[in-house]
């Protein structure tokens, strides 16, 4: 965070809550769980009701989930503890009691955790990037595949295009704060992307690298490929539609080409 007199009051990015600023730039669960949902339907034609969220972080989708119904159960898995904490502080209080139950977080390594068998299984924001290999990217799938019933499904998110592998940063603003996307390093020979996310204020405050990542950018065909090299019978790429501007309208729908666009965002679902 950028320095202040001693004197002076508290910045704006001293106050700021970074999971906070996180979830209201970066995710809308709502839109999430509407589309695991629709997308089970469409597939498997019923309800999905045992999700697990990996990489959870705040598990603010697990929360989001149980919320359609007593019948709705979900699971959270990350490794950090601080996060989780915040999660079951900001996010699983403020659930009704009933459906406070409903929810598990459990701090663990997806590599190794052990929980019932599942409907859904999803990995979103990119997280199952760290995995740098395709050695160990088919280990993680494998374990996924494991966890879901018969009829389960596996969905992740990625991201892509050619703007995708450039050095840059991408402002976006919202209300109160800015939003900066950095790419800061991208290796065209491993696909290896270091990517920052800063937050600046209106008051002239900013925080730096509030959250790191240090990824391989994998593409679709690597990833479905590893998919059917775990065991999944069968994996769908989702692509993003646009509005009369040609910009992203949020729907997703089964696409086997794409479009030649500088940078999209794209769900891929396995089936077991």
């Amino acid at each position: 965070m950028s320095a202040k007199p001693a004197s002076a009051s508290p910045t704006m990015a001293e106050q700021a809550d970074l999971h906070d600023l996180y979830e209201k730039s970066v995710q809308n669960v709502e839109h999430e769980v509407e589309f695991l949902q629709q997308t089970y339907k469409d597939i498997r034609g019923g309800e999905a009701h045992l999700f697990r969220e990996d990489f959870c972080g705040t598990a603010s989708v697990s929360c989001e989930w149980v919320k359609q119904g007593e019948e709705f159960q979900s699971i959270g898995v990350d490794i950090e503890r601080s996060v989780l904490d915040w999660g079951r502080q900001h996010r699983l209080s403020r659930l009704k009691a009933a459906d406070q139950a409903r929810v598990r977080l459990i701090e663990s390594d997806v590599l190794t955790v052990d929980t019932p068998d599942i409907d859904i299984l999803a990995a979103f924001n990119f997280s199952y990037f760290i995995f740098d290999t395709r050695d160990a990217l088919r280990s993680y799938f494998q374990k996924a595949h494991a966890a879901l019933k018969e009829d389960g499904l596996f969905f992740v998110d990625m991201f892509g295009g050619p703007e995708a592998q450039e050095e840059t940063k991408e402002k976006t603003k919202y209300e109160g704060f800015t939003y900066v996307w950095h790419q800061a390093k991208f290796h065209p020979v491993s696909n290896f992307i270091r990517c920052h996310i800063h937050f600046k204020f209106p008051d002239g405050s900013r925080i730096k690298k509030a959250f790191t990542y240090e990824w391989r950018l994998w593409s679709a065909p690597e990833i479905r490929e590893v998919m059917a090299e775990a065991g999944f019978s069968k994996s769908t790429l989702y692509w993003e539609g646009e509005d009369e501007d040609g910009e992203g309208n949020g729907e997703f729908s089964p696409d086997e080409k794409g479009e030649a666009d500088l940078a999209w965002i794209a769900y891929i679902v396995a089936e077991k």
